[in-house]
Order: C-alpha cells, then structure tokens, then sequence
C-alpha cells in the first residue's frame, strides 16, 4: 500500500514542486493539498493520511496549531514540518505540539521521501541545525544524566552509520556510500541504539554530538 500524504503549503509553486518530488516515489501518494492551517486539520479528519507534510506559517491557522490539533485527534497522523525556518520560535513549539520531524526546505527529495517513511515507521526526523538546537537546549537544562565513554564500544562501522546520520543522510544515501544494503543500515542504527541506550536516531545524534564524537558544523563529506 501506498503511503498517504497530505500537503500543508500556502505557496502554490512550492506546493507543486513537493508534489513532483514526491511523486517521483512509487510508493507515495498525494491524496490532499492545504493551502492554510485550518484545511490541513479539515483534510487529516476527512483522509485520514498516513503524514501530513506542514509548512510553519500558514494563513488562518499556523502550522503549530495546526499540528497540535492533528496530533490531538488523529494520533495515528505523523505531523512532518517543512520549513524555510530554524528560529527556536518554531522548533520548540512545533516539537513540543507532536511534530514528528522537524526538515528545512534545503532538503532533497530524496531526503524529504525517506523522512516520511522514516516517521511513518516512528521515528523522529531533524535537520542537523534542529538537532544541534535541540542539543544546546539540553546542554542549557544541566549535565547530561549519561556517562561518557560509550564511543569504545561502537564498531568503526557503526561510528560511520552514525556520523551519515547526523548530516541528514537516508539510509539508502548511506548504504550507497559504504556499500552495504539498506537493511544492514537499519541493523547497525538498531545496535547503536542499543548500546547508547537511546530510542530513535535523533537520540543518538544528540548523545554524539554532546560528547563531542560529532561536529555539525565541519564534515568531511
């Protein structure tokens, strides 16, 4: 089956070129277009999609109402936000109102198509300069409540995997690069999981980067 997609997005020509993008992915399929908050929630409650894609500044309703009201009364909708914008203004809300990924309109298609399957299957998605911000956040609330000292126990594969996916990298994007299967991808993401102790790829991102395993700011890639 298809995956379900509505587009939240007041800039007409913005929205046209997602949906190409998207179409582009046999596996998804566009079923509603919203130019304004108030008929993305109209859309989510007469689909019932499987995502909604959600710009930030919508007429009528913005998109963190509108996400809050989705997440609400269809907590089986995933709430992706794209957005031009990384102003903490937005991040924190939109996080903290259900969004299940936070992308900057810089992404690719590529990127943008494996973020919906990637919070369809549940996890949670963030450009690296919202990870970043959420990583200053929790720096400013305290010492980590974790002990350094994990990096020995990954393997040079999965410190690979990792350091892919703090620069916003698919799996397939990795799999490509390192020569391996996707599946392989998900297996080392699942151990590194396992042995941080985290629960989801932005987890692991964030415990990296607070040890200073990563830095988002220089990448060799």
């Amino acid at each position: 089956m298809k995956i379900r997609i509505v587009l939240a997005e007041d800039h007409k020509i913005v929205r046209e070129g997602t949906r190409q993008l998207l179409g582009q992915s046999p596996d998804m399929e566009i079923v509603g277009e919203a130019a304004d908050g108030l008929e993305a929630v109209r859309l989510a409650s007469e689909l019932r999609p499987d995502v909604v894609v959600m710009d930030v500044r919508l007429p009528k309703m913005n998109g963190i109402e509108a996400t809050r009201t989705i997440a609400a009364r269809f907590p089986g909708i995933r709430v992706l936000i794209l957005s031009a914008y990384d102003d903490d203004s937005y991040v924190f809300p939109l996080l903290e109102a259900g969004a299940s990924g936070y992308l900057l309109k810089t992404a690719g298609g590529a990127e943008l198509a494996e973020a919906i399957r990637m919070v369809l299957a549940g996890e949670t998605v963030l450009s690296p300069p919202i990870t970043a911000k959420l990583v200053n956040r929790l720096d400013r609330r305290g010492p980590s409540y974790r002990t350094p000292g994990m990096q020995e126990s990954l393997t040079e594969r999965e410190m690979e995997v990792l350091r892919a996916t703090a620069f916003g990298q698919p799996n397939k994007t990795i799999a490509g690069a390192l020569d391996i299967s996707p599946q392989t991808v998900q297996v080392h993401l699942r151990n590194i999981f396992s042995k941080l102790g985290v629960g989801n790829r932005s987890e692991a991102v964030a415990y990296a980067i607070r040890h200073g395993w990563i830095d988002l700011e220089h990448s060799d890639e």
